[in-house]
């Protein structure tokens, strides 16, 4: 266990020594290959081919290293999240980023974690500042926004943004169109239906809450999200008598 904990700390210290924000850093392989390859400066046909030849290899190792160790920031993420250790989480997940800046699912889980920790941000001074709480959930919205631009059909996302935009951040009208797409993908996501219902209720649409909550009661199993719905409706009757 501690060999491997070793190990991987020792990669991660190879990495930042060789890599500068996930590319290659150019004057540390151009030391790499003066102290290790002994290459310093070819200038014959035979000395630049094996020079290429010797750079090449030595480039391609690096890259394994670096590769590598996202995907361990990856697994460490994962391992923080199955803990519900959501600030841990974030980290990981920043340094898996750098690594894989085009993979839904860690930004996707940005959203999560950062969700989590902005219910988590209480004023404990008694300040009266919320600063801390919006900076999460900006940071929140910004993963679920990059994890959909990324996957235009990721249902997850769709849905936490839309449970963000309802309940988080008061911006029911933004959740609208996000979970309306969600039920074109799972059209039996009772859960995501019980969110748009609230977000209909919130503009004032009751026409269309009453009719979600209607879908909610023919397509669901459960009881007691039938019996939730079905609550739910008379709330949206009495607003709309009371007009």
């Amino acid at each position: 266990m501690k060999k491997s904990i070793f190990l991987f700390f020792l990669a991660v210290c190879l990495s930042c020594t060789f890599f500068s924000c996930g590319g290659v850093n150019k004057k540390t392989l151009k030391r790499v290959q003066l102290m290790e390859e002994k290459v310093a400066s070819p200038s014959t046909i035979d000395e630049l081919k094996d020079a290429i030849k010797k750079f090449e290899h030595r480039a391609e190792d690096l890259i394994a290293t670096n590769e590598q160790v996202g995907v361990w920031y990856k697994i460490l993420a994962t391992r923080y999240l199955d803990n519900e250790m959501y600030a841990e989480a974030l980290d990981a997940l920043e340094n898996a980023i750098r690594y894989y800046p085009a993979n839904q699912n860690l930004f996707y889980y940005v959203g999560v974690s950062a969700g989590y920790m902005a219910k988590a941000s209480l004023d404990f001074r008694a300040t009266g500042s919320t600063s801390e709480r919006e900076r999460y959930l900006l940071l929140s919205e910004s993963g679920y926004v990059r994890a959909i631009e990324l996957e235009p059909r990721f249902a997850r996302a769709l849905y936490g943004l839309g449970v963000l935009y309802t309940f988080e951040m008061n911006q029911p009208a933004k959740a609208i169109p996000l979970l309306e797409e969600l039920l074109t993908i799972e059209k039996k996501n009772t859960e995501g239906m019980m969110v748009l219902a609230r977000a209909y209720y919130m503009v004032f649409d009751f026409d269309s809450a009453l009719a979600m909550y209607d879908r909610i009661i023919s397509t669901s199993t459960a009881k007691d999200r039938i019996a939730e719905a079905e609550k739910n409706k008379r709330i949206v009757l009495d607003a709309m008598y009371q007009q």
